[in-house]
């Protein structure tokens, strides 16, 4: 259904009422979904043969250098390679390899394949949690200090891995270790940003230019310190000051938390529970028409009452009731969540006049949705490139 659901939307969009159709339809079709699981379709994909390995007697030597996060490979004199060089080096050619825009459009293929056929996961897509690991060891920046963001990778290690607010994200790094192995000449912390993009794009996103240029660090010497990303508890002092930090105004901190029209909340990671829209795989404008759209009421809670040293729970006739921290629900369905974060941009009016031009708007949400996203990838990476030089890939979807 996740693939159905981005095949509708690229319909819907494709009219003159886009924007009503779209709003009509998903809304109709979706609103009697209670928190359920959204089952996936997958496209078929003819499969190359793999290459051959060499003889027993060719000869190969093999050696790597870091250079902007892309690996140097070094051929034999005679040429000759055996299967698992072939896979390492693209570019079957004497000397250096140095990776070109074919060479990461092969592992952005590769990407967008994987998730198209591996979509047992939450809604039917690894995109969300994707997304979610490219932001999470972005975000991490301080523009004070020039510390933390996506250079080095260094959710790899423990410190970083095990914070809160990474829960969950080692089924993201999982997934893509695959895609390592077959691009090993990619630092990891470029194939986690180039992920991003990936699902972005393959989830009816706008196309996000990227360029290649990080490193990964050895150890957990530059891990980060805990606390530096977004607590959904909060408010609106909490959101400036984490993306103020990083060096983000309003207007970039709404267009950013335009991403949560893409995957769900887990009781066993954030403690919070359920989707932010009803197409929780499709990138589109919808989590700020429902902000605006919806009347959102604190989720029902399980009252317990102490007297004599017992706790006694206080049954109710009200369905769903809810034990984790505080969150909102929509009246309609009741399928739906907000986090406290997410309700702060529209009691906040420098925020909510975003908000509502996103919400009138999914072009301009689009438009600069990708500026910021851009942005927050690159953030502390010492490129030596230069913005130019930014790719753009072509999506499958």
């Amino acid at each position: 259904m996740a693939t159905a659901a981005r095949t509708f939307t690229r319909a819907v969009r494709s009219t003159p009422a886009a924007s009503q159709l779209k709003t009509a339809k998903i809304r109709n079709a979706r609103y009697n979904l209670q928190q359920q699981k959204f089952p996936s379709s997958h496209r078929g994909y003819a499969s190359g043969s793999s290459p051959s390995s060499g003889g027993s007697g060719f000869l190969w030597a093999f050696g790597l250098a870091a250079a902007g996060g892309a690996g140097y490979y070094y051929y034999a004199r005679d040429g000759s390679l055996t299967s698992a060089a072939k896979n390492a080096a693209p570019a079957a050619a004497k000397g250096p390899f140095v990776p070109q825009q074919k060479d990461y459009q092969a592992v952005y293929d590769a990407i967008a394949k994987k998730l198209e056929e591996q979509g047992d996961y939450d809604d039917g897509s690894y995109g969300p949690v994707i997304v979610r690991l490219a932001w999470h060891c972005s975000g991490t920046y301080d523009a004070l200090t020039k510390t933390g963001g996506s250079n080095g990778a260094t959710m790899r290690f423990a410190p970083e891995g095990d914070h809160g607010a990474n829960a969950g994200l080692k089924a993201a790094r999982d997934f893509l270790e695959p895609i390592k192995q077959q691009f090993p000449w990619i630092s990891y912390s470029d194939l986690w940003t180039l992920a991003g993009v990936t699902a972005i794009q393959e989830m009816q996103g706008p196309s996000i230019p990227w360029r290649p240029g990080r490193s990964d660090h050895p150890n957990d010497t530059f891990c980060t310190p805990d606390g530096r990303l977004p607590d959904g508890s909060k408010e609106q002092s909490h959101l400036r000051a984490i993306f103020g930090r990083m060096g983000f105004d309003d207007r970039e901190i709404v267009a950013l938390s335009g991403a949560h029209a893409l995957g769900r909340c887990h009781t066993d990671r954030s403690g919070f529970d359920g989707p932010w829209s009803f197409s929780p795989t499709v990138m589109s404008n919808d989590y700020f028409r429902l902000l605006l759209s919806e009347k959102w009421n604190y989720r029902k809670v399980k009252f317990y009452s102490t007297h004599a040293k017992m706790s006694i729970r206080l049954e109710t006739n009200e369905g769903n009731q809810w034990d984790g921290p505080k969150q909102f629900q929509d009246a309609s369905s009741k399928s739906l969540m907000m986090l406290p974060t997410d309700m702060a941009l529209i009691k906040d009016k420098e925020f909510k006049k975003h908000v509502e031009r996103y919400a009138k708007d999914d072009q301009a949400f689009f438009n600069e949705f990708r500026d910021v996203i851009v942005k927050l990838f690159e953030l502390g990476v010492p490129f030596q490139s230069k913005e130019e030089d930014r790719m753009t890939f072509k999506a499958t979807a």
